[in-house]
Parts: C-alpha cells; structure tokens; sequence
C-alpha cells in the first residue's frame, strides 16, 4: 500500500537543477574526450613542453564546454 503523501513528501531536483547537472557531467565528457584527442594530435604535431599543454589545455576546455552545453539543452529538451 503505498504512504499517502502530504507535509512530509520531499520534492526531486527542478528543471534547471537537471540542467546544470547535465551540463556539468557534459563538461567533464568532453574535457576527458578532449584530452584525450587533444593530447594525441599535439604529440602528432610535435608539440612539447608549454605548447603541448596549451594546446590541450585549450582543446579540452572546448570540447568540455561544447558537449556540456548540448548536454544541458538536451537535458532542458526533456524536462
């Protein structure tokens, strides 16, 4: 039988909530993935020392904010 609700029932996480939180595991995807690719294609070219970790840096920082907001609206599509 199940427990009537009432005071007591707590509410889940808000449309936004779900947003953010799309957006933050999106983030963390496409920084990995960018490391990843990044990384490959710098020691590809050569990249070493400064410039290898600029170019990752960079890389990683779009990709992460590119898949996190497609993540995010994704996520708002659905709420």
């Amino acid at each position: 039988m199940p427990i009537p609700g009432g005071v007591y029932q707590s509410q889940g996480p808000s449309c936004f909530d779900k947003m953010k939180m799309g957006f933050m595991i999106g983030f963390c995807v496409g920084m990995a993935s960018g490391g990843l690719f990044g990384g490959f294609t710098a020691l590809r070219y050569g990249a070493r020392g400064r410039e290898l970790v600029h170019s990752v840096g960079k890389v990683m920082l779009q990709g992460g904010g590119t898949f996190g907001t497609f993540m995010a609206i994704g996520t708002g599509i659905r709420c």
